[in-house]
């Protein structure tokens, strides 16, 4: 079969995106995710299967299979934006690796196009899924959410040993632009000391330069309606500008990296 009649499940395709990547972007969500974080914005995400959320006092099918060439026309439309911004085409989620066969077609055949590409993902798969990927990745944004496995699946549902070997072993191969990407939450990670110890891992990987620290919001709280479904995160308050300037100086004063707030 050829890349572009190669089939996948989304659940969004969002053009003229400054975030996840380089440039104006094209960003294709895909559907299906491992974990089950308290404070995910987009519900919509976690299962594989085609939903139905209300949205505005109407129901939405969250959920559509298309083909690498379908995807691929949405972001043709927007080539110029890319040219001259340096951006491209990003797949998120949900978690992109669980779509192995249609993220590696997808991602080879915008290379094969000349588009620059990136991915948002936490790395919870075997390695060999993600080696696979890597010739085809310009940008590799890559989710950390704490050093504690224990923690870890308290607030996600599955510990972090796996992700931390991933983001090493993909950091050595020297294959794709690595970006650490940390959601600060609160209750979860949002200690000086916790920030710090994720900025201290990302210090040690090769070729690592920059880590972005993602404010919680409760931008996806009324998707948790739509689906019928209680928001996990209940009355938590967001994060103050002053503590994630904070945070800033803890990374920067415990690594070299280039820490901004924001992705």
């Amino acid at each position: 079969m050829k890349d572009s009649e190669v089939k996948g499940r989304i659940f969004d395709i969002q053009r003229y995106s400054i975030h996840d990547g380089l440039g104006i972007r094209t960003i294709v969500f895909l559907k299906g995710c491992v974990l089950r974080c308290k404070w995910c914005c987009n519900p919509e995400s976690q299962s594989y299967e085609i939903e139905t959320m209300t949205v505005l006092g109407e129901e939405k099918t969250v959920g559509r299979d298309v083909t690498v060439a379908e995807v691929l026309e949405v972001a043709e439309k927007d080539r110029q934006y890319y040219r001259r911004s340096g951006g491209g085409i990003t797949l998120s989620g949900g978690e992109t690796l669980l779509q192995p066969e249609f993220a590696l077609a997808l991602l080879r055949e915008a290379k094969h196009r000349g588009f620059n590409t990136a991915i948002e993902s936490m790395g919870c798969a075997k390695y060999e899924t993600i080696e696979s990927l890597l010739p085809y990745i310009d940008t590799y944004l890559y989710d950390i959410k704490h050093t504690d496995p224990a923690k870890h699946e308290r607030f996600t549902g599955k510990r972090n040993e796996l992700m931390l070997e991933n983001a090493r072993k993909i950091a050595e191969s020297g294959l794709t632009r690595l970006v650490i990407r940390v959601p600060v939450i609160p209750t979860f990670n949002e200690t000086a000391d916790e920030i710090g110890d994720i900025a201290g891992f990302a210090d040690k990987l090769p070729g690592v330069d920059t880590i972005h620290l993602l404010p919680y919001h409760k931008f996806g709280e009324g998707k948790y309606e739509g689906l019928k479904r209680p928001y996990p995160m209940g009355d938590i308050p967001t994060l103050s500008d002053e503590h994630m300037q904070m945070l800033k100086k803890r990374v920067e004063s415990v690594s070299k990296l280039k820490c901004h707030i924001g992705g």
